[in-house]
């Protein structure tokens, strides 16, 4: 599974970026997060950056919202600074939104990644079916 993760990073030619400490990902619905995790972290965490990260990523979903309507990529890109920390998002057709919250740049990896976690997306939400 790590070995084929790689494998599959080396073939697309793209990572997720090493010397990044923080990166937050959240998946929100309608007006809600459906999602939210740390994919990598240095060292624990105080509660009150946590806090922050979330205010951050709740305070670009205006940015968001008016980005869906100046392209036409799903893809946003950088859509909210605070200090050091990005938010790049994300929108589906169907308007569910992913937030990846980072401190480094990297755009065709972030881009990928997002990609990668929109097919997954819709393989979990297909409705199963199954013929009696």
């Amino acid at each position: 599974s790590k070995a084929e993760g790689r494998e599959r990073e080396r073939e697309r030619g793209w990572r997720m970026p090493r010397d990044s400490t923080t990166l937050t990902f959240v998946i929100v619905g309608e007006e809600t997060p459906i999602y939210e995790c740390e994919i990598k972290a240095g060292a624990k965490r105080e509660e009150t950056v946590n806090y922050l990260h979330e205010f951050v990523l709740h305070a670009s979903l205006d940015n968001i919202d008016e980005a869906i309507w100046t392209t036409q990529s799903c893809y946003l890109k950088q859509v909210d600074r605070y200090y050091d920390l990005t938010v790049s998002a994300y929108a589906t057709s169907s308007l569910v939104k992913f937030l990846l919250l980072h401190d480094s740049k990297n755009d065709d990896g972030i881009r990928n990644f997002f990609h990668d976690i929109h097919e997954y997306y819709i393989k979990v939400s297909e409705p199963s079916f199954s013929f009696c």
